[in-house]
């Protein structure tokens, strides 16, 4: 999709702080972080959202998840990080390119959702 703000990051139309490129995946620095380390990564191959993935995308879906612990060891992230994927409007998805943001810091980042009480 042209006008994609993630396919033009991963094209090199718009300037971005790389973290890792190869021939399907492109994972850089989140330009609004919430953790000391906030990178994402995502498939240089226009996928809206995990909700319009399917069996054809499992290759580079496992590629971005397999290469998720390497970048984030390689961001100093030995003790641990946090991967999410936010899916449609329910799910807070902001940008529709799919991504895996990766996060993570010194410190534990607290519980992701708060629980309601019984």
């Amino acid at each position: 999709m042209s006008d994609c703000i993630f396919c033009k990051i991963a094209r090199g139309e718009i300037p971005s702080k790389k973290v890792y490129e190869d021939e399907e995946i492109f994972a850089f620095n989140d330009i609004n972080p919430i953790a000391p380390v906030h990178f994402m990564i995502v498939p240089k191959q226009h996928i809206a959202s995990l909700m319009d993935a399917d069996m054809s995308h499992q290759m580079v879906l496992g590629r971005i998840l397999a290469k998720a612990n390497e970048l984030a060891r390689s961001q100093g992230l030995t003790e641990g990080f946090r991967t999410i994927i936010n899916t449609g409007r329910i799910g807070h998805q902001e940008v529709y390119h799919l991504h895996v943001h990766i996060l993570g810091g010194p410190e534990p980042l607290g519980s992701m959702l708060k629980r309601k009480a019984p």
